[in-house]
């Protein structure tokens, strides 16, 4: 079986029984390592893997032939995407300031780029200016040598912000969980409709309990692929992105995606969906 996730922590330990063909019964996995951005654009050309990773915010352009698995994803509390500004002197501190700034961004469908939009419609008149699409692991060093003015980061750029010398404008997940007390939506698993979502579902769910039954065991995986990031660093940003809702989305999932994607089409960002195809 084909399948398309991130390089990131989250994904490799939550994936790492399954590839390493540690879960009974499931089918060999052919593994494709891409950033959101490309797996994003994969899924909305429906050409890619039959199993791919993508954010919340994709979900309405290919809910069509894919189906959202309710587990395997990131969705959580206290885990959304920051703004990062550059801490020298005359550097943005207010977000009026973002007013015709160039701001990066890891994917122009991704869930911090749908906060971001939603956040920046009530708080920087006029909007900002030019919006850059870079791999997330390129924004931090852009931001710190003037590049773009600001920049929007996921994952372990919420531990390691501090040692590039960056200030946090805003908590965008802080700022969701504030206005509407639901968890926040990151990426989705999602599925060929083609395929049989249980079983793939239960793979998925095999693979996450043998990860947590041995953590030690996707040490190695993991930090082959975390982008120099230290084993301690690699361990938070798991603790933090593999939780409960990684094993079942639930109620207050599914309600938080469906808060989060009613609110952009409301502001006409993503087209509307059909609430059925959440399910």
């Amino acid at each position: 079986m084909n399948i398309a996730y991130s390089p990131c922590p989250n994904d490799t330990f939550v994936f790492h029984a399954w590839a390493a063909g540690l879960v009974p019964g499931a089918p060999k996995l052919n593994v494709t390592y891409a950033d959101i951005d490309i797996t994003n654009g994969l899924a909305a050309e429906g050409a890619g893997p039959e199993v791919l990773k993508i954010s919340y915010a994709a979900l309405p352009w290919v809910l069509e032939r894919y189906k959202l698995l309710p587990c395997g994803g990131a969705l959580g509390r206290g885990c959304g995407p920051l703004l990062l500004t550059g801490g020298g002197t005359g550097a943005i501190r207010r977000p009026e300031e973002l007013s015709r700034r160039r701001v990066a961004v890891p994917s122009e469908r991704s869930t911090a780029y749908l906060l971001f939009r939603l956040w920046a419609a009530s708080h920087v008149p006029g909007g900002v200016g030019e919006i850059v699409v870079m791999p997330f692991h390129e924004i931090m060093p852009a931001v710190r040598d003037g590049i773009i003015d600001a920049g929007l980061v996921i994952h372990e750029a919420r531990f390691t912000y501090s040692a590039y010398g960056l200030h946090m404008l805003v908590d965008l997940g802080s700022w969701w969980e504030t206005d509407t007390g639901l968890p926040i939506p990151l990426g989705a698993i999602i599925a060929r409709r083609d395929l049989d979502a249980g079983a793939v579902s239960g793979w998925i769910r095999a693979s996450l309990r043998y990860a947590w039954d041995h953590p030690e065991a996707s040490q190695d995986y993991v930090l082959s692929h975390a982008q120099e990031l230290s084993p301690q660093v690699a361990k938070s940003h798991i603790d933090l992105y593999v939780n409960d809702f990684t094993m079942e989305l639930g109620d207050s999932g599914y309600n938080a995606i469906s808060s989060l994607l009613d609110r952009a089409a409301d502001e006409g960002l993503v087209p509307w969906i059909d609430p059925g195809l959440l399910r």
